[in-house]
């Protein structure tokens, strides 16, 4: 029994010291790698730096135009926008009022506005139609005139008595 444990503990200890020396020389080799990794990135993104700056050179001049472009549209969308939500949030306040006016139990007030607007168009047609009347009236005089003008013979007729 005593070899078997013998056994055992040499195989495991042969497998710790194999395992220990595998991962100290995969340790080595990533670090090797790396290292040729970095320089080699590094080396490409000096030469992607160089060329994105002749490319940014060349963009600059249209960038800049297209930028002015987009921000004048963005700025006409922003305006439209901002109207379109003035109108909302407008009618949302009214409605929010109401609401909470009826919530509260207080009737709506009366539409002052348009009962004024209804008294002045009333007040207008009234004005029209008055008007109108007494230009008939005064044409229908002028034509009666007219007429008793024209008439040249004025029968008169004397009353007779018999006595």
């Amino acid at each position: 029994m005593l070899s078997r444990k013998n056994t055992a503990e040499r195989t495991a200890a042969q497998a710790w010291d194999y395992l220990s020396s595998a991962m100290a020389g995969a340790g080595e080799s990533a670090k090797d790698a790396g290292k040729h990794t970095a320089d080699l990135a590094s080396a490409k993104a000096a030469a992607a730096t160089a060329t994105a700056a002749k490319l940014a050179d060349k963009a600059g001049k249209q960038g800049g135009k297209l930028a002015d472009r987009a921000g004048r549209k963005s700025g006409k969308l922003a305006d439209k926008a901002a109207a379109k939500l003035a109108e909302v949030s407008d009618e949302a306040y009214a409605r929010a009022n109401l609401a909470a006016n009826a919530l509260a139990g207080r009737k709506p007030g009366l539409p002052w506005g348009v009962i004024v607007g209804v008294g002045l168009l009333g007040v207008a047609l009234g004005w029209v139609a008055a008007t109108t009347a007494r230009a008939a009236i005064e044409r229908q005089a002028e034509n009666e005139q007219l007429e008793l003008a024209e008439s040249d013979t004025v029968v008169v007729t004397t009353p007779t008595y018999e006595n």
